[in-house]
């Protein structure tokens, strides 16, 4: 799978090929479809594949980050789990657009020609049924078909997947993990929520009371996830790992940042600098402020045994 950072980075072999768009937030089973659909139709046109993103999300843009709703997972994570998608889900060329205020302003009719005819030379665009673009949204399958006849280029639009007319949607995922509904959420991703990220140095808090732990660097100012979880943790030199975390921002220290920290059952070898994954099983409880150490410390004791009570109930 090709990067292709920004507009000014497409380049003649990235052209004329088949294009899906929107954001891909959770690349859950119906964003799946959608890749697998448009692998078919790269195989029957003889070309390649690319699916187009942004960063930051538009809504992130808009908001500046302050609120909205929390992403399911950032630029790093969306790649690795492509990586990882077998070759009839991976696209062949993934986009990211820098959503910025020139995008923003883009009507929709310039969007199609400026980028998706100029740029990309599109042979075939595959959309989800809801999807908008262009300034005000007012972009939509009519205004591609319209313009697809014109620089003969072909439209498809896929309907929404849904289970038990359940409609997946990255909102519903979203949803669900925030009510603590880890396994409707993880059906609807086809695999375990996961947050991955560098281990770095804490304040070494955990250490002294007994419990050290992981402490992975999240580059997102918000997460859908809150509260204290059974995981398992997976790192390619370790392999995956069993332990207990906190996500959130622990009050107990003041904490102002969202930080994610896992204490690791039986293992004692330094994992700093260590690209990790880190999948979440259950919720054992939320985040509390406790009025001294010693109660945290009793408290972290009986998440543990809480903790390897559902790992172990999970294998």
């Amino acid at each position: 799978m090709n990067i292709i950072r920004g507009i000014y980075n497409i380049h003649k072999h990235h052209q004329n090929g088949v294009l899906t768009i929107g954001n891909f937030d959770g690349l859950h089973i119906g964003h799946q479809k959608l890749l697998e659909k448009m692998h078919a139709e790269a195989q029957r046109l003889n070309t390649h594949s690319c699916l187009m993103t942004f960063e930051p999300l538009p809504h992130e843009y808009f908001t500046q980050g302050k609120t909205g709703p929390a992403r399911i997972m950032n630029r790093s994570e969306k790649m690795r789990v492509m990586n990882n998608f077998s070759p009839s889900l991976r696209p062949d060329n993934l986009l990211f657009l820098n959503f910025n205020t020139a995008l923003s302003k883009m009507s929709a009719v310039d969007f199609i020609e400026k980028i998706l005819v100029e740029k990309l030379k599109i042979k075939s665009i595959i959309i989800g049924d809801d999807f908008h673009f262009g300034r005000d949204r007012k972009g939509d399958f009519s205004l591609l078909q319209e313009y697809g006849e014109k620089h003969h280029f072909s439209v498809i639009k896929m309907k929404a997947h849904c289970i038990e007319n359940q409609r997946f949607s990255s909102s519903l995922i979203r949803q669900a993990l925030t009510n603590d509904q880890l396994a409707q959420a993880d059906k609807m991703l086809g695999r375990r929520y996961t947050i991955c990220g560098h281990v770095n140095h804490g304040e070494k808090r955990g250490r002294s009371i007994g419990f050290p732990t992981a402490n992975i660097l999240l580059r997102r100012l918000q997460t859908p996830l809150h509260g204290v979880y059974s995981v398992t943790m997976h790192s390619q030199k370790y392999g995956d790992i069993v332990g207990v975390a906190n996500l959130g921002r622990r009050p107990t220290v003041n904490g102002e940042r969202v930080q994610l920290e896992v204490h690791l059952f039986d293992f004692d070898a330094s994992l700093y600098g260590e690209h990790v994954c880190v999948s979440f099983q259950h919720k054992i409880r939320n985040e509390m402020k406790f009025e001294s150490f010693d109660d945290l410390k009793k408290q972290i004791k009986a998440d543990c045994e809480q903790a390897k009570q559902w790992l172990a109930a999970g294998k």
